[in-house]
């Protein structure tokens, strides 16, 4: 399968990130399946042993002293992983990141015995992890969540629902967030680590989507939690919750390439096999001009992906820079994937097809983890407070 790797060149990258995508490439290539299983929950269960057992799940994870293979996380070394990955299999690039997504609160904020108990069997694919935010009437307002955990003794007692959460049902813990009340709004939700075993923690329903995924709607009744289980200071979840999903959002960006990426290289070799009218597919200048599209969306939705996964990993703020990656990374693989599509014509909507499986994998990218309106919303707040802070000089 064709793969341009020349965009690895780019200054955004170090030595060390082009031989971890060249490595992982290969590794792909061994060990990935070709077709989607039909029991999702075991193949995620094996996919995060794999990664685990072969390494890529220590980059998951912050902390040498915790499995992971950095002290802090490696911003560009997650975003090439989800790439490749991605590129590959829609699964696995779900597997890597559910890992890193539902344990990157601990990564920021666990103590050193949290970080020991989760984080070193997290890394080492020994332990599923998940991230328990969005709720039935609260998801991007998360100011509006009700899910509530209040303190008795020594312990959190939380009651309320979950849902649309990833991993649910096979995690092996999850990162709850409740309210608190320490404040009105988003200032008064905490943050918990609550074990999928925990008395007053079931399953309530899992949710069936068009990409096969574990989902689950959780509910949580009289469920007793530790106050050693909470994450950070009392009244923070809201600040750990959004700076988890700042380290990972760019990557979402990065999951979005790795399929227009695949789109892309299927619909070359569409374009330059199959026969119409006396020539090839790839002669006619319609198609020209729709792989021109393709190939120059792919490539600047690239380059604001690794800025802002290179910004990160110099210290910068990049709230603004990874809604833009995000926003027009997404879009713009929904985008390649239609017109790979397209170039197929009725081989292209045949359940199981390359490209048919990407157009069912891309569609949630445009919705977790901030839907594109909600990136429109950061991008414009951020681009005017930066105006009016100019302006007030």
């Amino acid at each position: 399968m064709y793969h341009d790797q020349s965009w690895l060149e780019w200054p955004f990258l170090a030595p060390h990130h082009r031989a971890l995508a060249r490595d992982l490439e290969g590794w792909c290539a061994a060990h990935l399946p070709k077709a989607h299983p039909q029991d999702t929950d075991s193949a995620c269960k094996e996919l995060v042993r794999k990664l685990g057992a072969a390494g890529w799940l220590r980059y998951a994870v912050g902390g040498l002293a915790w499995g992971g293979a950095s002290d802090a996380i490696d911003t560009r070394a997650i975003c090439l992983l989800r790439e490749t990955l991605a590129r590959h299999s829609g699964l696995a690039d779900f597997a890597f990141a559910m890992q890193g997504l539902g344990s990157g609160a601990i990564t920021l904020h666990g103590t050193p015995a949290q970080k020991k108990q989760y984080l070193t069997r997290v890394a080492a694919g020994e332990a599923i992890a998940a991230f328990a935010l969005s709720e039935p009437n609260s998801g991007s307002d998360v100011a509006a969540m009700q899910c509530a955990a209040r303190a008795e003794g020594d312990d959190y007692i939380l009651d309320g629902e979950k849902t649309w959460i990833s991993n649910g049902g096979i995690a092996d813990f999850y990162v709850v967030f409740a309210r608190t009340g320490e404040a009105h709004g988003s200032r008064g939700l905490s943050a918990f680590i609550v074990d999928a075993a925990t008395p007053g923690l079931e399953i309530a329903e899992r949710i069936p989507v068009i990409a096969p995924h574990p989902l689950a709607r959780l509910r949580f009744t009289g469920c007793r939690v530790p106050a050693a289980q909470r994450l950070g200071e009392p009244g923070l979840g809201f600040r750990i919750a959004m700076q988890t999903l700042d380290i990972f959002r760019t990557s979402v960006a990065a999951a979005a390439l790795g399929f227009a990426r695949r789109a892309l290289a299927e619909a070359l070799v569409r374009a330059t096999t199959r026969r119409m009218f006396d020539q090839l597919l790839s002669d006619f200048q319609i198609t020209q001009v729709k792989l021109a599209n393709m190939a120059t969306g792919i490539d600047s939705a690239a380059l604001l992906t690794y800025r802002a996964a290179w910004l990160r990993d110099q210290g910068h703020k990049v709230t603004r820079e990874a809604a833009m990656a995000k926003m027009q990374a997404t879009e713009t693989a929904q985008q390649v994937i239609d017109a790979a599509v397209q170039v197929w014509g009725g081989l292209g909507v045949v359940s199981g097809h390359p490209v048919e499986r990407l157009y069912r994998e891309i569609r949630a990218l445009r919705i977790y983890e901030g839907a594109t309106e909600v990136q429109q919303l950061i991008i414009a707040r951020q681009t005017l407070d930066a105006f009016r802070g100019e302006a007030g000089r």
